[in-house]
């Protein structure tokens, strides 16, 4: 079963989500949270694999409550489901450490599906979100793109080939297929990419590697 904690400051919402998400089979809602402030505590108490995040509540935002859960010791996927899609923002929440960002008008089974990618550490965005990843990488300046290269330098040649695999888009066995390693192998070299860098997820590292090959 997936686990998923839900945060919003809308009850009406976390009720539609908790009907939509009861209809999966796979899929449990172990907690509901009305302000960030609460979600440290939560993450705790429930333990969950995904949290489905808003991003403007009265206390703490989304943004900084992704925050106060990424870097912990059982560090569970948060995607950002949202009515904002600004740049910024996108931008934002995948630095916090988000593994995903969707607009709240997604499709229900899309959002389902996104739950379930998000537990298999695949990254979940929007069609927005993933064009603001782009330009953000199209737009490297040099100085982010020399810093970039020097973190990355510290990688194995093999860490590095698996971030570029990343960037790419490419799942665990897609990455595997295209290095000819297993999935289990090339889980161990992102984690030990990720802990080197001091990095929370892959949407992190694919950041990062966009912005080593930006010119």
């Amino acid at each position: 079963m997936i686990r998923v904690l839900l945060v919003d400051d809308d009850p009406l919402v976390r009720a539609g989500l908790t009907m939509m998400l009861r209809g999966a089979a796979d899929i449990e809602v172990v907690g509901e949270v009305a302000d960030g402030a609460g979600v440290a505590g939560a993450v705790r108490r429930h333990t969950p694999d995904v949290v489905l995040m808003d991003i403007r509540m009265p206390v703490m935002d989304g943004i900084a409550a992704t925050r106060t859960v990424a870097g912990g010791d059982r560090t569970p996927k948060v995607i950002v489901l949202t009515t904002f899609d600004t740049g910024g923002t996108v931008l934002a929440a995948m630095r916090a450490g988000a593994a995903g960002y969707l607009l709240k008008h997604t499709e229900p089974d899309e959002i389902v599906d996104a739950v379930r990618r998000a537990a298999r550490d695949e990254p979940v965005l929007s069609p927005a979100a993933a064009r603001t990843l782009i330009d953000h990488a199209a737009a490297g300046t040099g100085t982010r793109t020399e810093r970039a290269r020097r973190k990355l330098a510290g990688l194995s040649d093999r860490e590095r080939q698996i971030a570029r695999a990343v960037a790419d888009g490419l799942s665990n066995s897609e990455i595997g297929d295209r290095l000819h390693l297993s999935t289990g192998t090339v889980k161990a070299h992102l984690s030990s990419a990720l802990t080197k860098l001091d990095l929370d997820n892959r949407v992190q590292l694919a950041l990062l590697a966009h912005d080593a090959e930006a010119e």
